[in-house]
C-alpha cells in the first residue's frame, strides 16, 4: 500500500503543473491572463519547493525545467524522422499561376483550394511529443539531421511541455523574436558595447544555438507553429490541422486564409504587402500550401522541397538617400554613438531621417562621408540601416567624419577601452549620460514614474533642480511649477509619481540604477538573492558569480559600480527619502530565511539527491552560508561520495559531519 502523505504531495504537484501550464498558455499564447506575477510567482515557488524536497517527483516536463540546464559543449545531431525541406520561391504572380499549373497536372484536377499563411522569417524547428510530453527539439540543420536544442526550447514559455491531450507527434514551427524586442536587445547590447544583431531573424537564430540555455532563456523567444512532421492523425485539411494545433496550445498565427486558386493566393499576397509593417514581427513573405492534406501526400516531394507548397517572397526595399550630416549621441553608459542624418526617405511604411552608424570600425569599413549617396533599407524592416555607398556619384566634395576626442556633452577625453568597439566618455558627472540615466531610471520596467521622459527629465537638469536619481525624491511642486510644460496639474502628478515609486521592490530600484550589463533578470536575480541593497553593495565578485547565471563581466560592473566615490552619496539620498531598498519575501521565504542563519557550510563529494547548487541554493534560501573549505568558522560539512581531503580537515578541527540524511535533517530546523 503507498504512503497517503506522499500521493498528496504528488495531487499537488500535478495540480500545480496543470495551473501553472494554463497561466503560462493564457499569458504567453492568448495574451488574456487571469492572475497577476505575484500569484504565478507563488505558484511557481510552491512546486519548486516541493520539488526540491521531493526529487524522486520530478517530471521532465515540469514548468520548472525552462530555466534551462548547464552548458552544453556542442550539440548533439538529431534525425529528423519525416525531412524538413526547405520551398521552392516563387517572386512575382507569373510564378505563381506556374506553380499552381505545376500542382494541377500532377493532381489532375481542374481547381484547387490553397491555405495561404504569412512566412515568418526565424529559425525552423522540430519539437517531439511523446503521449503528450515534450521530449526533444532540434533545428532543420541540412532538412534531415538538425542540431538537439532541447534545453534551449524548453525556456521559450509559448512551447508546451504537456498537451492538454496524450498524442504522439513532431510539431514543426519558427522561432522568432518580436521587432519592439529586437529594438530593445539591439539597444542593450549597443550600451554594452557588443557586436549588434543584422536583423530579428539572427538575433532568433544565434539565440536558440547557444550552448548555455540560460543565456537563450533571457532572450525574448517566441514561436508560430505551422504544421506537422511525423504524426498519426487522422485529419481532412491544412486548415484543420491549424485548428487542433490550436487547441493543444501550440501558437498558431490567426492571419492565415483559405483561398480558391492562384488568384485568390495573390490577392492575399498583395493585401499583406504594405499591410504588414503593422504586425509586431518580421514576415518576409507568403507561404500558400495545398490545403487538402491528402493531396499533399499524394504530391510528396522532390530532393529539396515539397510539390504541394511554395513560399512568394516580397521583394527588399531599398532606396538612395544622402547623408546630410553625421553627429554623435552620448548614452547613458558613456557610449558615443554616430548617427547619420538623411534626407527624408520613405522604407516599409515610415518616413526614415537618422541610421545609426555604431561606431568608428562601421563607418571605416563602409567608407561614409558626409555628402555621400548611399543606399538604405530597414535591417529586418524596422532598424534604419547604410548598406552602402554609391562611390561613382561622389562628387568631390564630401567631407570625412572623425569620432570626437572629447565628449561633446561634456568636454571630457574620450577613450576606446580594450575589446569594445565603442568610444566612451568616461567622466560619470557628464550632463548627457545624467539625463539618459534620468530617463532610464524613471521608465516604465525601472522606477516607473509616468511624466518623466526625455524633455522632462533634460529640463530639470538644465534647471539645476537635478543632478542625479537622489534628488528626484526631493522635489516640490512649486519648483515645477511655471516651468516650460509645467502647469499645476502636471507638476502635482509628477510629484506623486515619484512619491509611489518608493514603494518599488528593490528589483526595480537595482534595474532602474543602470548598471553596466545589469539587465532585468540580473536585477531581479541579485535583489532575491541578497533581499536588501546595503547587503548588495558589500558583495564581493565571488559572490556575485556564485549566482546562477551571473558572469564574471556583471560581477565586476557591480562591484565597480557600487565602488565609485559618487554612488555612495546618491544612495544615501534614497535610503532617506524613503524609497524602498528591500526585496519583498513571502511569510514562507522568511521562515525558512532563519533556519540557519550564522551557519557556515562546506560540501565534499557528490550527493545522490542534490547537486551542488541546488545543496548551496537550499542552505542559502534559509540564511546560511556556503563556503569552498573547511576552517575553525566552517559549522557543518556535508559529506558525500568520496569526500576527499576536507574530510580529514573536518574532522581534525572538530566540525560536525553531516551525510546526505543529515543534511536534509538540518535544512528542516
Amino acid at each position: 500500500m503507498g504512503n497517503p502523505d506522499l500521493e498528496k504531495v504528488k495531487e499537488r504537484m500535478r495540480t500545480l503543473r496543470r495551473e501553472i501550464d494554463e497561466h503560462n498558455y493564457r499569458y504567453h499564447v492568448l495574451d488574456q491572463p487571469l492572475i497577476d506575477d505575484q500569484t504565478f510567482d507563488h505558484l511557481m515557488r510552491e512546486l519548486q519547493e516541493l520539488e526540491q524536497t521531493y526529487p524522486e517527483l520530478q517530471d521532465p516536463d515540469s514548468p520548472t525545467m525552462r530555466v534551462g540546464g548547464e552548458p552544453l559543449s556542442a550539440f548533439e545531431p538529431l534525425d529528423h524522422k519525416v525531412a524538413m525541406l526547405g520551398l521552392d520561391n516563387a517572386f512575382n504572380e507569373q510564378e505563381l499561376h506556374d506553380f499552381d499549373a505545376r500542382v494541377r497536372r500532377l493532381s489532375g484536377l481542374e481547381s484547387l483550394e490553397y491555405l495561404c499563411e504569412l512566412k515568418m522569417d526565424g529559425l525552423a524547428v522540430s519539437l517531439q511529443y511523446e503521449e503528450g510530453v515534450f521530449m526533444r527539439g532540434a533545428t532543420r540543420g541540412d532538412g534531415y539531421t538538425g542540431e538537439d536544442i532541447t534545453q534551449n526550447l524548453r525556456t521559450i514559455r509559448q512551447i508546451p511541455l504537456q498537451l492538454p491531450e496524450p498524442v504522439t507527434l513532431e510539431v514543426r514551427g519558427e522561432v522568432y523574436i518580436n521587432k519592439a524586442a529586437f529594438e530593445q536587445l539591439n539597444r542593450q547590447r549597443e550600451d554594452q558595447g557588443l557586436p549588434l544583431f543584422a536583423n530579428p531573424r539572427n538575433a532568433a537564430a544565434g539565440s536558440v544555438r547557444q550552448l548555455d540555455p540560460r543565456l537563450a532563456g533571457a532572450r525574448p523567444l517566441r514561436i508560430f507553429v505551422y504544421g506537422l512532421g511525423e504524426h498519426s492523425l487522422n485529419k481532412s485539411t491544412q486548415k484543420e490541422l491549424l485548428d487542433y494545433l490550436h487547441k493543444l496550445h501550440f501558437p498558431v498565427n490567426a492571419n492565415y486564409e483559405v483561398c480558391s486558386g492562384p488568384g485568390e493566393a495573390w490577392d492575399y499576397c498583395l493585401k499583406w504587402q504594405d499591410k504588414r509593417y503593422e504586425l509586431p514581427y518580421e514576415t518576409d513573405g507568403v507561404v500558400i500550401k495545398v490545403n487538402r492534406l491528402n493531396l499533399q501526400q499524394s504530391l510528396g516531394f522532390t530532393a529539396r522541397s515539397p510539390r504541394w507548397a511554395i513560399a512568394f517572397k516580397y521583394p527588399p526595399e531599398e532606396k538612395n538617400t544622402r547623408v546630410i550630416d553625421i553627429r554623435v549621441n552620448v548614452g547613458r553608459t558613456g557610449a558615443i554613438t554616430p548617427v547619420a542624418i538623411l534626407e527624408p526617405v520613405t522604407l516599409s511604411g515610415t518616413t526614415v531621417q537618422r541610421a545609426s552608424l555604431h561606431n568608428e570600425d562601421f563607418i571605416d569599413a563602409k567608407d561614409i562621408m558626409i555628402g555621400d549617396i548611399v543606399s538604405v533599407h530597414k535591417a529586418g524592416e524596422i532598424i534604419p540601416e547604410i548598406l552602402g555607398v554609391l562611390k561613382e556619384k561622389r562628387t568631390g566634395e564630401e567631407r570625412a567624419f572623425t569620432m570626437p576626442r572629447s565628449c561633446p556633452s561634456c568636454g571630457s577625453e574620450t577613450h576606446r577601452l580594450g575589446g569594445e568597439a565603442a568610444l566612451r566618455c568616461l567622466n560619470p558627472t557628464c550632463p548627457a549620460q545624467l539625463v539618459e540615466k534620468l530617463v532610464h531610471f524613471a521608465s516604465r520596467r525601472a522606477m516607473d514614474i509616468e511624466g518623466l521622459g526625455p524633455a522632462v527629465a533634460e529640463m530639470l537638469f538644465r534647471e539645476g533642480l537635478v543632478k542625479d536619481v537622489g534628488d528626484l525624491y526631493y522635489l516640490r511642486p512649486e519648483q515645477l511649477v511655471g516651468l516650460e510644460r509645467m502647469a499645476e496639474k502636471s507638476a502635482a502628478n509628477l510629484i506623486e509619481a515619484i512619491r509611489k515609486s518608493r514603494e518599488n521592490p528593490l528589483r526595480r530600484l537595482m534595474f532602474g540604477l543602470g548598471i553596466n550589463f545589469v539587465g532585468e533578470k540580473a536585477a531581479r536575480l541579485f535583489a532575491e538573492k541578497f533581499g536588501h541593497l546595503d547587503l548588495l553593495r558589500q558583495a564581493s565578485e565571488e559572490e556575485l558569480t556564485a549566482i546562477p547565471e551571473i558572469g564574471p563581466k556583471i560581477a565586476e560592473a557591480v562591484v565597480s559600480f557600487f565602488g565609485m566615490p559618487e554612488t555612495g552619496p546618491v544612495l544615501d539620498k534614497l535610503k532617506q527619502a524613503g524609497v524602498n531598498f528591500y526585496e519583498p519575501a513571502s511569510s514562507e521565504q522568511a521562515e525558512a530565511a532563519a533556519i540557519l542563519a550564522g551557519k557556515t557550510f562546506v560540501f565534499s563529494g557528490a550527493l545522490e539527491e542534490f547537486t551542488r547548487d541546488q545543496a548551496a541554493d537550499l542552505v542559502e534560501e534559509r540564511g546560511g552560508k556556503v563556503a569552498s573549505s573547511v576552517s575553525k568558522k566552517t559549522d557543518y560539512l556535508v559529506a558525500g561520495e568520496d569526500p576527499g581531503s576536507k574530510l580529514e580537515k573536518a574532522r581534525n578541527l572538530g566540525v560536525e559531519i553531516l551525510d546526505e540524511t543529515g543534511f536534509k535533517e538540518v535544512l528542516k530546523g
